[in-house]
Parts: structure tokens; C-alpha cells; sequence
């Protein structure tokens, strides 16, 4: 008897651990996320990202963007309309050099993981241009490349398969602006 109560007692220990794993495995499936990542433009490098978990829950995903053209100074801001939640903010400066202000912390490249497979995989419904002031044509599967490999980004096309990918290019520098400054800015959602 003396024997099975330490038993009983590690068994039920174990068993109550497996619970909270699987909740917070459970819970991090279902939460609202949204995936950021930014591609240098000139380059096409990786250069980092951020998740955002959002507390309240949508199906759909709209991005607002509210722009005040750059007379000397401008800005861009990307909002989460069904959440009326911040994505992106950023000063663009006519002649000069603008920089994004929200979110202020990027995780860098290096703290994502890459597949270790050598497939290539595209968003099923492709991409969607949420700020393209002069209708450009853009190669999006230039931009695509470099973050397709990331475990993130799979994680967030297998959870959302008919997504369309977000994406718009930020230009800090207009007038004689330099193209090594701009970056691409891409959304996924889980």
C-alpha cells in the first residue's frame, strides 16, 4: 500500500500536467494572431517579424490603411478593421528619411525557424496589395522566397488555407527617396 500511493500520487501529477499542456496547446490554436514580416526590397533578405495575439476573435481579416501624403512629412498606418487594432505606423518623409514607429520591437531573422524541407509553397489564393498608391505590378512571389521556408509562416497557411497574404511596401523615403530604405511588409493570419 505504502508503494502505490507515491504511484498514484506521480500518476495523478502526470495526468494533470498532460491537461495544461493540451489547454495551452488548444488555446494557442485558437487565439487571434496575426503574423508580420518584413523583406528589405532591394535585397529580398529577411530581415525579421512579429506576432500579435489579439484578445478578441474574427473570422475575416480586413486591413485599413489611413495615409496622409508626404507635402514634407507624411505618414502610413495599417489598421485591423475588425478589431480596430494598430498592424503598422510609419513617418514618410519627402526628401528625407522616414522610419515605422509601431510596432517598435521586431523579433529578428534569426529567431525564426526554416523547414527542413526543400518544397516551395505559395498562398493558395495569393496576395493582396493593401496599400499600392500608383497600381504598380509587382513579382510578389520575388517578396514570397525568402520567408516561405519559415516554420512560422507554414504553421499560419496550414491553420488558414484560403487565406490571401497581405502585403504593401513602405517607403520612408519619396521625392528623390532611396530604394534601400523601403521594405516589404507582409500579414499573415492564423
Amino acid at each position: 500500500m505504502e508503494r502505490s500511493i507515491p504511484l498514484i500520487a506521480l500518476l495523478t501529477l502526470f495526468l494533470s500536467c498532460s491537461k495544461v499542456d493540451l489547454k495551452k496547446i488548444q488555446e494557442s490554436q485558437t487565439e487571434n494572431k496575426v503574423l508580420m514580416l518584413k523583406v528589405d526590397y532591394t535585397t529580398n533578405k529577411f530581415e525579421g517579424g512579429k506576432e500579435f495575439t489579439f484578445k478578441n476573435s474574427s473570422q475575416s481579416f480586413t486591413i485599413d490603411t489611413e495615409y496622409r501624403a508626404p507635402g514634407d512629412f507624411g505618414s502610413i498606418k495599417l489598421v485591423y478593421r475588425e478589431l480596430d487594432e494598430p498592424l503598422f505606423d510609419g513617418s514618410i518623409i519627402w526628401m528625407g528619411l522616414g522610419k515605422m514607429t509601431f510596432p517598435s520591437d521586431l523579433k529578428p531573422a534569426s529567431a525564426f525557424n526554416s523547414v527542413l524541407t526543400a518544397d516551395v509553397i505559395y498562398p493558395a489564393n495569393g496576395f493582396e496589395n493593401v496599400f499600392n498608391l500608383h497600381n504598380e505590378t509587382y513579382d510578389y512571389s520575388i517578396v514570397w522566397m525568402p520567408i516561405q521556408h519559415l516554420v512560422k509562416v507554414r504553421e499560419y497557411l496550414k491553420s488558414n488555407p484560403n487565406q490571401k497574404v497581405k502585403i504593401f511596401l513602405y517607403t520612408p523615403s519619396v521625392g528623390v527617396g532611396n530604394p534601400a530604405d523601403w521594405d516589404w511588409i507582409i500579414y499573415m493570419k492564423n
